[in-house]
């Protein structure tokens, strides 16, 4: 690809990238500082002296802390256990671990409640009388839930970083006399902090930022929780502008600290393959005991699923005292199917997604020959800058596409237009910004798969065709592409998918029910007393199944390689 052309698209790319990304972000920042034409720090240092904000920050902090804590402690031996052993089904538990990415931890939050409600089955089971387990444990209950769907993202990357030690460097230990946990915690876990800060991260800011998993387990005391409360106020109130901001502030210095600690200690290795990895196999009781520990946090895990499954199943009023729900029926399954805000929630979650996609499909393959197929200044920096969106919380994005909105809607040019209305306020159509945020936060998902598909994709070809007078759009359409094609469908399925199922964009910026994606479909119909959370449970078992195939599709064209898609 010539020189000019590389300048081309990487100004291209990264102007729409500084517009759509660092625009919102600088909206928000704006709101909590310029306040009627004046800089002032008062709403700032307002957010830490309200009591009700800074208990909801630290209570924020906690649930971070706990959830990345818990997931640590589940993921870290599985991955170990996985990379040493081959054991007697190994294959499926593989596939197995990575099952509680196929639902949002929100969703599973309906079937959680459903199971350890004071009529629920826990209590049936164990002859209790009506104990509110989730009542007394809320904080407990979000970590929990987010830690069971996010593991796997902690456990793909432990796993990568296990296979690109250099077993030479444990056997040197060993001969040395360092053996046992003390090798792990000397040798082993400084190789591995690099690839477990970057499941960390994600794991860290997803949890401190999350919205729905708190909303459905009535855990109003958390900042995500507030800063969705005072949605009503944007624009008027500076207030919840300073509280996104802090949060904003919040993950960026908590991911700088990570990375001056954790994320820079990486050791010298003569090479990824200097002595083959091999690992031991085991069978008998021996291979048990190491398949128990995968099996039981399978089981674990999926108690969230199973229980959505069982109350959409369950015929209402059914499920009452025990332990699985007395009378049996599909017939929530239709009433979701036939439900009006149902049928277009899951239409418009299709049209967004597949648009997001789309856009993802242009700037990732843009900036994926920029960074792999061009030596010009400044693509290191556009490859930062893409990733940049697994670093920043979901709220923060949606709070600033939501002030944008508010801002230019409130402009005479867009009061007096419908055209223009219809297009920039979200009160009247959010499909503009829906489109927008999933396109934004999903596309590190396809810029990772384009540049893996071009490093593993020799530019020799590419090069035979220019010398044969193709163009570079011929040559883009009629080599590279179909090259790089699994690449390309790995990470089309992963942000089609979890852009259908994502949760802070839909809540915040769908105001209308006939624009609704399918999780606000899911939050709204779970607050109906009566057939709500049968309706909401069954439409969520349509998107686990969804997501579950997408996953698994990825996970076969990519193999190991899928853990680099979620690295900060």
């Amino acid at each position: 690809m010539n020189r000019a052309l590389s300048k081309t698209i990487f100004l291209t790319t990264s102007l729409v990238f500084v517009f759509l990304f660092l625009a919102p972000l600088g909206i928000v920042i704006k709101g909590g500082f310029w306040v009627n034409g004046e800089f002032t720090f008062r709403y700032l240092i307002g957010v830490f002296q309200n009591p009700i904000y800074s208990e909801g920050l630290l209570n924020s902090l906690m649930l971070a802390v706990g959830t990345t804590t818990l997931v640590t402690i589940i993921a870290i031996p599985l991955a170990w256990l996985t990379n040493k052993y081959e054991f007697p089904g190994k294959k499926w538990i593989s596939g197995l671990i990575l099952v509680p990415m196929i639902l949002p931890p929100f969703v599973g939050a309906i079937g959680f409640q459903q199971i350890l409600g004071p009529y629920g089955g826990l209590n049936a089971l164990l002859g209790l009388g009506p104990v509110d387990w989730l009542g007394k444990l809320q904080y407990w209950g979000v970590i929990t839930l987010q830690a069971l769907a996010l593991y796997p993202i902690m456990y793909l990357n432990a796993s990568a970083a296990l296979a690109n030690i250099d077993p030479a460097m444990e056997e040197a230990a060993a001969n040395l006399g360092c053996k046992g946990f003390a090798k792990f915690r000397r040798i082993t876990l400084p190789l591995m902090m690099p690839g477990l800060f970057a499941g960390g991260t994600i794991v860290f800011i997803w949890s401190f930022t999350e919205l729905g998993t708190p909303l459905i387990m009535n855990y109003t005391k958390c900042a995500a929780v507030q800063v969705f409360d005072a949605l009503k106020e944007i624009g008027t109130n500076p207030f919840p502008y300073a509280l996104v901001f802090v949060m904003l502030a919040s993950s960026a210095i908590l991911y700088s600290i990570g990375k001056f600690v954790f994320g820079n200690k990486s050791y010298a290795m003569q090479s990824k393959a200097a002595t083959v990895s091999t690992s031991s196999a085991v069978g008998g009781w021996r291979g048990i005991l190491v398949l128990l520990p995968f099996v039981l946090v399978i089981l674990v895990a999926v108690t969230p699923h199973l229980g959505v499954i069982a109350t959409s199943l369950a015929k209402p009023g059914s499920w009452y005292q025990s332990v699985l729900p007395a009378q049996l029926t599909l017939n929530n399954y239709a009433e979701a199917l036939g439900n009006e805000i149902t049928i277009s929630s899951i239409r418009n979650s299709l049209v967004y997604s597949t648009l997001a996609v789309a856009f993802n499909a242009i700037m990732g393959i843009s900036i994926a020959f920029v960074v792999v197929r061009s030596d010009i200044r400044g693509r290191g920096l556009l490859d930062g800058l893409s990733m940049l969106p697994l670093a920043v919380p979901g709220l923060v994005m949606a709070f600033g596409y939501l002030a944008i909105s508010a801002t230019v809607s409130n402009m005479d040019w867009v009061k007096n237009s419908s055209f223009w209305q219809t297009l920039l306020d979200v009160r009247t159509n959010p499909t503009l910004f829906l489109v927008i945020a999933y396109s934004v936060r999903r596309l590190p998902y396809m810029v990772r798969s384009a540049v893996a598909g071009l490093q593993q994709t020799s530019v020799t070809l590419e090069e035979a065709a220019a010398n044969l007078g193709a163009g570079f759009l011929t040559t883009l359409r009629r080599i590279t592409v179909p090259l790089i094609t699994a690449n390309l469908i790995a990470g089309g399925l992963l942000a089609f998918a979890f852009s259908m199922l994502e949760v802070s964009d839909g809540l915040m910026l769908a105001q209308r029910s006939d624009f609704y994606p399918i999780t606000k479909t899911i939050y709204e119909l779970f607050q109906l007393i009566g057939l709500g959370q049968y309706i909401a449970s069954a439409l969520g078992v349509w998107a686990m199944a969804f997501l579950g195939v997408t996953i698994i599709s990825a996970s076969l064209i990519l193999g190991k390689k899928l853990g680099a898609i979620f690295r900060a």
